[in-house]
């Protein structure tokens, strides 16, 4: 039995997706389109986006930036007026390197405000009409970095630890409501964050790879979606060692 409604046919089905001038929200958004989806992308780059329109006929671009609620409710009410929402994803992310003995309190904040404040500006500005509407899917793009604590993930860690509580909190308190929620938690996806990394990523794909394993989660009714799993697999049962295990193994594998 699936966690949420199977979703096998975009065609004709409206979608946003906030954080798509590039990465896996970009692939993401091309792979919907090519689904047949009429497809809303949002982002701080207006360029991007509008390039990303002009090559995927019926698409629109909402430029905004995801740390204004105000501009995440107005573009709702222009995605909402357009008929029934069937998907909204969160994909907007911010990513630097942090450790604990050069503390940053101002990039924490911003990872905590793009990540996870933005996240809930958009619930706030969507929930009302999914509601209304009774259907509809929310999926939220956390990562692996959310499972356990790691070296230099002091401020991107904690953001998507908060986005992994919360979408099981959204599907418990929605199920009933007939609106699905789904978690996505990708391990190393080549994009403009992780090219800062610079350590040898395990089973890196690209976001194209990325976008097809995320519609086949949709797909198959998946709550959470993770890959590759021959690196999130090991993750998961990372988190299920005891602390002074999970400690030991985390040192030993980062070399930090």
């Amino acid at each position: 039995m699936s966690f949420n409604p199977l979703l096998p046919d975009w065609r004709g089905k409206n979608v946003w997706l906030v954080g798509a001038s590039s990465g896996i929200g970009q692939a993401t958004a091309h792979a919907l389109h090519a689904a047949g989806a009429t497809v809303f992308v949002s982002a701080r780059n207006a360029a991007a986006l509008t390039g990303f329109a002009d090559s995927h006929p019926g698409a629109q671009a909402l430029a905004l930036d995801v740390t204004d609620p105000a501009a995440l409710k107005a573009a709702a009410q222009t995605v909402l007026a357009a008929g029934p929402l069937a998907l909204v994803m969160y994909c907007a992310g911010h990513y630097k390197e942090q450790r604990a003995t050069a503390f940053d309190l101002a990039d924490m904040l911003q990872h905590n405000k793009v990540n996870y404040l933005g996240a809930l500006y958009l619930l706030d500005a969507v929930l009302p009409g999914l509601l209304a509407q009774q259907s509809g899917h929310i999926s939220l793009v956390s990562s692996v970095a959310g499972y356990t604590g790691l070296p230099q993930s002091l401020a991107y860690g904690p953001t998507k630890a908060a986005l992994i509580n919360l979408a099981e909190t959204l599907y418990l308190d929605l199920q009933d409501s007939h609106i699905g929620v789904s978690l996505v938690c990708p391990g190393f996806v080549k994009t403009s964050l992780t090219a800062q990394n610079k350590f040898t990523m395990p089973a890196l794909i690209t976001a194209e790879q990325a976008a097809q394993e995320i519609l086949r989660g949709w797909r198959q009714g998946e709550f959470e979606i993770h890959f590759p799993k021959r690196f999130t697999r090991w993750m998961k049962a990372l988190r299920l060692l005891p602390y002074r295990a999970r400690f030991a193994a985390v040192r030993k594998i980062t070399a930090l």
